[in-house]
């Protein structure tokens, strides 16, 4: 089996400079040492996207430029497994836009990256790489997935929980499809939702995600929410709590709502799962016209907002859609 490594930049490929650390080791140099003696010493190609960056300044652009280079090799290897190299700060938008927008492309996509620079003595990059490349290459996966200290996640279920820590990683509200040893642990499978044909190529919209905190006014999140923009992210309190009592909050939302964006509501809980109207300060937003993430993490339902207004849909439309799986996001 061929293997090829869309490399797009981030901690594991960066080297010192004057100011921080930026994208510039000798990536393939260090990867062809790496599996020198192993099955894959010749069948690992590498493409590094131009330019590399630090995941920081990824865009719904950098998706579709991933999404691009993933479907040229497979239509050129269509028996081949893919791994793509990324920075961990914003890796698990990613692998969720990713799998949005592959949901018809059958070889296995394995994320991965580092929290150290691979020529840093004790870096987890080449037991991150590695282990990638042997969840690709198993026969056990489908989809996208993120490989990340010694574990196989859903790519659209995982979210960071570390700057540090090699298991940088969570999948909150799912078990994770392996934990390596000897042998490797595998989970069942899990569902894989509806998918999505001919997928249109992601573009950059006007999605603002907004935390509520205790004291916040309806002023001000009239105020952050103008001008309109084309969905609103809300980070609720607990299942979709927000402060009801606040004079004029709920009347917002509303507002937005009646003007055609969709109001997504999310958990800023790391386990959660949405449930408007379990308590009465959530009523208000069920009423309102808002809609509940169910148990996506904020990383798999921004860019699945950002993925169906680039397909086109808007307001009550999109807002359907969310809570409807497309590539395995969410338990229906």
């Amino acid at each position: 089996m061929r293997v090829h490594i869309t490399y797009t930049g981030g901690t594991i490929g960066m080297v010192d400079s004057p100011r921080g650390l930026v994208p510039g080791a000798d990536l393939q140099g260090w990867l062809a040492s790496l599996l020198k003696g192993t099955p894959l010493e010749h069948v690992v190609t590498v493409t590094p996207l131009v330019p590399l960056i630090d995941s920081s300044n990824a865009t719904p652009l950098s998706w579709q430029a991933i999404v691009d280079d993933l479907r040229a090799h497979a239509a050129d290897n269509p028996e081949a497994a893919f791994v793509v190299l990324h920075g961990t700060d914003t890796m698990a938008y990613t692998s969720a836009a990713l799998s949005y927008a592959l949901t018809d492309l059958t070889v296995p996509v394995v994320i991965t990256g580092s929290q150290l620079p691979l020529r840093v003595l004790g870096s987890d990059a080449a037991a991150n790489v590695t282990g990638a490349l042997r969840a690709a290459t198993s026969g056990r996966v489908d989809g996208v997935s993120l490989f990340f200290g010694h574990r196989l996640l859903a790519g659209n279920r995982a979210t960071k929980s570390s700057s540090w820590a090699f298991t940088g990683f969570e999948s909150p509200n799912t078990a994770p499809l392996a934990i390596t040893g000897a042998p490797w642990q595998w989970a069942a499978p899990t569902p894989t939702g509806i998918g999505w044909r001919n997928a249109a190529p992601y573009a950059r919209h006007d999605v603002i995600v907004v935390d509520l905190t205790p004291g916040i006014t309806a002023a001000r999140l009239e105020a952050l929410l103008t001008p309109l923009p084309d969905a609103v992210i809300l980070r609720a309190f607990g299942v979709g709590n927000i402060p009801s009592q606040e004079p004029g909050l709920p009347d917002i939302v509303e507002q937005v709502v009646t003007a055609g964006t969709a109001v997504i509501v999310t958990s800023q809980c790391h386990e959660a799962e949405v449930l408007l109207g379990r308590y009465e300060a959530g009523d208000a937003l069920a009423r309102s016209g808002a809609v509940g993430s169910r148990d996506m993490t904020l990383e798999a339902a921004y860019a699945k907002v950002q993925f169906l207004l680039s397909q086109g849909l808007r307001g009550g439309e999109l807002a359907r859609w969310m809570g409807r799986s497309i590539a395995g996001e969410l338990r229906e």
